[in-house]
């Protein structure tokens, strides 16, 4: 039986001359189409699938039993590739973390992020967040790493921080410094700006060896870096969080209003048969599975 992919990711972020480069992906497309690319690791974003599956804003509305749905199915398109996956707050107290991490665990996921801001939260890339104190914080760590014990499971703890924003450098270091120390396992400080917070982050935490993640957002006023401009600094992890969303935002809107004001789509999308749709989606190996069963050899 392979390891499970939490192993794997594990494996993979205790090499420091490596970064683990994680595409966004929200649906079994975007997923299909990042396999297919070849990526060591898949990023479930928690903002593609808001909109995917609810049609809603990254406003907190999308409920655990709809991202933990997601990342299931994701995760089990190939169980060789390790998924993250975003659990925003853990979805309430933490008794809601425990159900939360242990329907993740359950959903084969190898790594979540969970943040501090309030239950109702919103996009870590807007403004106006808000953030519970320290204490609540740590609540919401503390039962993560407890049912992972109790499951028996090595589920990759991310220790998420919004703090920067309202709070400052310093308190929202203190505050993943305070995670790490309560058993989470990588650090991410959510929605940084400026190189020198990157530099800091990444210095703080090569103390301990604590592998810290890069969230890129294009478009946001994230600090825009390369994986490689990221690996220098020192990150392990970077997600590129709209890697998918905003390319399928330019590409089918133009479509779309082509296909509306011309009635017509061939002027705009390639010939791409349907076969090389479903191809993309896995059909020759599900073809070559019914053959050999139906045949009986």
């Amino acid at each position: 039986m392979s390891q499970p992919t939490s192993t794997k990711l594990r494996a993979m972020l205790a090499d420091p001359a490596k970064i683990v480069v994680c595409p966004g992906v929200y649906d079994g497309f975007t997923a299909r189409l990042a396999l297919r690319t070849g990526f060591d690791a898949l990023y479930m974003t928690g903002a593609g699938t808001s909109m995917s599956r609810i049609g809603m804003a990254d406003l907190g509305l999308a409920t655990m039993t709809e991202m933990k749905q997601n990342a299931e199915m994701i995760a089990n398109l190939d169980k060789e590739v390790p998924l993250i996956a975003d659990a925003d707050t853990g979805y309430g107290s933490a008794i809601n973390v425990a159900r939360t991490v242990s329907g993740y665990i359950s959903a084969g996921v190898a790594a979540f992020h969970l943040e501090d801001q309030v239950v109702n939260k919103k996009c870590g890339h807007l403004a106006g967040k808000e953030i519970v104190s320290i204490s609540d914080y740590l609540a919401r760590i503390r039962a993560a790493v407890k049912v992972r014990a109790q499951l028996k499971s090595d589920i990759v703890i991310i220790a998420r921080t919004d703090a920067l924003q309202s709070l400052g450098l310093e308190e929202a270091i203190r505050r993943l410094r305070a995670a790490v120390d309560a058993g989470a396992d990588v650090a991410f400080l959510e929605a940084i700006s400026k190189k020198e917070e990157a530099v800091a982050v990444c210095k703080e935490f090569k103390k301990s060896n604590t592998p810290v993640m890069y969230g890129m957002v294009q478009g946001s006023r994230a600090l825009k870096l390369t994986s490689a401009e990221a690996k220098a600094i020192g990150f392990r992890i970077i997600v590129y969080a709209a890697a998918c969303l905003t390319p399928t935002y330019i590409a089918v809107t133009r479509a779309l209003e082509i296909l509306k004001s011309e009635g017509d789509c061939e002027k705009y999308q390639p010939e791409i048969s349907p076969h090389t749709l479903f191809d993309a989606c896995g059909m020759q190996g599900l073809l070559d599975f019914d053959r050999e069963v139906s045949s009986g050899s």
